[in-house]
């Protein structure tokens, strides 16, 4: 699940809303020396991979339900319409003609033809293969006919269990497992690939985005949230009924929806596969939308003897973006000013440009102006350069973590000294807890923080109490298995090296917890990983912190909407004065993640204490 603003975005500007990619490759199996006669559900078989794969086949008959005149897998669909009794094995097969098809929906073909496991995204990638007849010759019957009827995928047809464990043998893929789809919802998609099926009244649970696709679940009652998502609360709640949706007509007039909203009536198409979600309901009709009215949320204004601290990821802002009056109103309506604020993804002066600018003094100033414009207060700031090229994100743009403070509410301690490169230590002054530097970085040269955002460490006061304050970014999810993938249960790579990222970070605080006891700490911003995660586990320590997304009920945890799953990415996490205390408020506000006009992939959150 990478940010969309890393990983997910740089992808997905290669493709759009094709299903398949010129990058995606084909699974090479030797050939036949002969055609053989076979039908649909032959070609299909009884497990992901076809037992024709590699050979060619003669006179496959089907009805056309679905034609892509799009992109760089251009093509149809056909179905037979007369069923075997096999639930394991699809009736749908997609032809693969390459360029514009000479089919029309209703016509009866028959078609000759190599049969090929397609991969999207390519071998490398994970994902599960797509069956498809190439190299076609396509032979049209007769025209009008009856398209057969839509499968209809429901709450009562999705199994409650999402994915058969893996072959062992074969590194922990599906592939070669027969399918059982009334046991497993993965192989309930599967043995309906390339075939038509249809979701009914379907509730969207992430919004359109600017590829023209969105996400609907089938299951209106799992894992819901109040404000009408699906949660995604741990690795074993994949949440089954998500279902990917996109359009065979035009971009103009498919449905610009946000979370909540429900697309009423019949939504009928393909079922396909593809790298940016796993199986996709690709429409030639799509319901009506109906709005669920979802506003964005507006936190409460922190009391005089609070301490209101926030994290935001802002993503990749930089001076020549027209979002900064967007992103001024959110802090100051929406988060209600809050007196101290972890910026993430603050870009240098020129933003891509990479010619060597770190300084984001410009990016900053507009940002505060902007807050002022919009009725604010006139933040001050404190940030680290980083080294140039040295942090990643987006080529040249150098993103850093920023700190936003009110001068009338708070204070912020200078100690010279921070740069770059200069690790942060932890001192005893007047038999309390100091930092050697501030701002400052935590150990900026350890290999954890390789091609990675650096902690960025604060100490702030506030009526005379002293706050430690650390911003993080930590790696992205980018290179992980996905949730659909041939690979059950996925391999989440990436992580290894955010657990090192959170073991740095925890043994700073436990360096702090030891010069004094009660010391007010926390360790915030976007961390790219779940509440539930080994990574928060071991950020906590023990006890060290705690993440106080965890005092929500649990279908409200979340601040981030990735392929239906509404999910945890940002976090605050308090030491134990804090969390003991009994008197500090979470909220996470739902200003982005929801909406197809976000301006932000990420929601903020917002802590609230008394010191």
């Amino acid at each position: 699940m990478p940010s969309k603003s890393s990983a997910r975005l740089a992808a997905l500007t290669v493709a759009a809303v094709c299903s398949a990619t010129v990058a995606s490759q084909m699974i090479v199996l030797p050939a036949a020396a002969h055609a053989a006669s076979a039908r649909i559900h032959d070609v299909q078989g009884t497990t992901r991979t076809s037992p024709y794969a590699g050979q060619k086949v003669t006179d496959v008959a089907g009805i056309v339900t679905g034609v892509r005149t799009y992109g760089s897998s251009k093509g149809f669909w056909m179905q037979d319409p007369d069923p075997d009794a096999d639930p394991a094995t699809s009736e749908g097969v997609f032809v693969f003609t390459s360029s514009t098809p000479k089919v029309a929906v209703g016509d009866a073909v028959t078609v000759t033809g190599t049969v090929s496991e397609f991969v999207p995204g390519g071998t490398s990638s994970g994902n599960q293969a797509v069956t498809e007849l190439t190299k076609p010759t396509v032979t049209v019957v007769s025209t009008g006919n009856a398209v057969p009827a839509p499968v209809v995928v429901d709450a009562d047809s999705v199994p409650a269990a999402y994915t058969p464990a893996g072959d062992p043998a074969a590194n922990g893929s599906v592939n070669g497992l027969p399918l059982r789809p009334s046991a497993y919802a993965l192989d309930y998609y599967e043995s309906l690939e390339g075939m038509n099926v249809q979701v009914a009244d379907a509730r969207v649970v992430t919004a359109t985005d600017p590829y023209t696709e969105l996400w609907v679940t089938v299951k209106p009652n799992e894992h819901r949230a109040p404000r009408g998502g699906t949660v995604y609360g741990s690795y074993d709640s994949q949440n089954t009924g998500r279902l990917q949706i996109q359009s065979l007509g035009p971009t103009a007039d498919f449905p610009v929806a946000n979370v909540g909203d429900t697309l009423t009536g019949a939504t009928t198409g393909p079922l396909d596969y593809n790298q940016y979600g796993g199986y996709t309901l690709v429409a030639n009709r799509i319901g009506t939308l109906r709005s669920g009215g979802l506003e964005r949320e507006t936190t409460r204004k922190q009391s005089p003897g609070e301490l209101a601290v926030a994290t935001y990821n802002v993503e990749n802002l930089d001076p020549s973006d027209g979002t900064f009056a967007a992103h001024a109103s959110a802090v100051v309506n929406n988060l209600r000013s809050p007196d101290i604020v972890s910026l993430e993804e603050i870009q240098d002066n020129n933003g891509a440009t990479d010619d060597g600018t770190v300084d984001a003094d410009r990016t900053v100033g507009r940002l505060i102006d902007a807050i002022v414009a919009a009725g604010g207060p006139r933040y001050d700031w404190r940030a680290v350069n980083p080294v140039n090229d040295q942090d990643g994100g987006e080529p040249g743009g150098n993103i850093r973590q920023v700190f936003l403070f009110n001068p009338g509410r708070v204070s912020f301690t200078d100690r010279p000294g921070g740069d770059s490169t200069t690790a942060a230590g932890v001192v005893r002054e007047h038999g309390k807890a100091a930092l050697t530097v501030s701002p400052g970085r935590i150990a900026p040269a350890s290999a954890a923080w390789k091609n990675s955002r650096k902690p960025l460490v604060g100490e702030f006061v506030f009526r005379g109490r002293t706050v430690f304050v650390i911003a993080n970014h930590f790696s992205s999810k980018g290179g992980d298995q996905g949730l659909a993938g041939q690979y059950q249960p996925p391999v989440r790579s990436s992580e290894t090296q955010r657990h090192l990222q959170a073991a740095e970070v925890n043994s700073f605080v436990r360096d702090l917890l030891e010069v004094q006891k009660n010391a007010d700490v926390i360790a915030l911003g976007d961390l790219n990983d779940f509440e539930f995660s080994a990574t928060a586990r071991i950020l906590e320590g023990d006890g060290e912190l705690w993440s106080a997304i965890k005092s929500l009920p649990k279908n409200e945890r979340y601040t981030y909407d990735y392929q239906g799953n509404s999910q945890v990415l940002d976090q605050i996490l308090v030491s134990p004065s804090i969390r003991r205390g009994c008197d500090f408020t979470y909220d996470s506000v739902h200003i982005n993640s929801e909406f197809h006009d976000q301006i932000s992939d990420h929601d903020p959150q917002v802590l609230r204490f008394h010191p």
